[in-house]
């Protein structure tokens, strides 16, 4: 893809709808078609629905990790933070789980953070009746802040830490439901930049180098900080720092991290007591 910066986005879709402008420089891009390019971007927003429908209360991870927790949290009454969010955190931990137990997901940005857009999207397509027309919309304008992200830093959590799955994965889904809630732009870019600052320095450390702990709830938390984003960029709050200059920083900070910290499984909480007996036994 051509665009090297957010900025670049924002001026494309000074003249056309910033999703437009991702379809347009896919298909310069990819040499296709924009009816293939919306077919295949269909395809992946249908294969995020299927990974909640598909998800199985019942079934464990190999290891016995993960499973069954979204089902209880879906379940749970008189939660603090309320329907919606509830439906969000659960959401998230479907696909995280049905990911675990070698379920279909969409790797959006990563496999390890491929809770995050659909537990952001799903529940308020569902709250708002919102068309599958307009999530597909969502998911150009989540590539295009991704593509921007992949390129000036990482979207590896082996080079840059989970700041660059989970965190990318928040900063994308910002963006997209800034698009879907009608707004601007500029409050796209600024909902990913307070996204991505607000996991700045996230450490990879999965236990027992499996994506499962802590790595299916930490896209809970890249969900809700993506939506706190979204509304605080809408409300108008300023970001302080432009889009690409977190960007920028978010690559130095991964480059700054020692290597226990990124995806080796031998910091964090995979050096703790707990975490080191749990990689003995399996």
């Amino acid at each position: 893809m051509a665009f090297g910066s957010v900025q670049a986005i924002l001026d494309a879709a000074a003249n056309e709808p910033l999703w437009q402008a991702v379809l347009d420089d896919d298909c310069r891009d990819r040499g296709v078609s924009q009816q293939d390019s919306l077919a295949k971007m269909n395809t992946l927003w249908a294969a995020m629905q299927r990974s909640t429908r598909e998800y199985d209360p019942d079934r464990r991870s190999t290891c016995g990790l993960s499973g069954g927790q979204a089902a209880k949290m879906a379940a749970a009454k008189g939660t603090i933070a309320g329907p919606f969010i509830q439906e969000v955190i659960s959401t998230a931990l479907m696909v995280g789980e049905h990911n675990a137990c070698m379920g279909r997901i969409v790797a959006a940005p990563t496999a390890g953070a491929s809770g995050v857009m659909p537990a952001v999207l799903l529940p308020l397509q569902k709250r708002d009746n919102l068309s599958d027309e307009l999530m597909v919309q969502c998911l150009y304008v989540a590539a295009g802040f991704g593509q921007v992200i992949a390129s000036r830093a990482s979207i590896s959590g082996a080079e840059g830490g989970c700041q660059a799955e989970v965190g990318s994965a928040s900063g994308m889904a910002a963006a997209a439901l800034v698009h879907a809630r009608g707004g601007t732009p500029a409050e796209m870019a600024a909902a990913c930049g307070m996204a991505l600052q607000n996991i700045l320095g996230l450490v990879c450390d999965p236990v027992a180098g499996l994506v499962e702990i802590p790595c299916i709830k930490r896209n809970v938390m890249g969900a809700v900080n993506a939506i706190a984003a979204a509304d605080m960029a809408m409300a108008g709050l300023n970001a302080g720092i432009p889009c690409d200059e977190v960007i920028d920083a978010m690559a130095a900070v991964g480059k700054s991290l020692p290597s226990a910290l990124r995806e080796t499984g031998e910091g964090g909480l995979a050096a703790t007591p707990t975490g080191r007996k749990i990689a003995e036994r399996l």
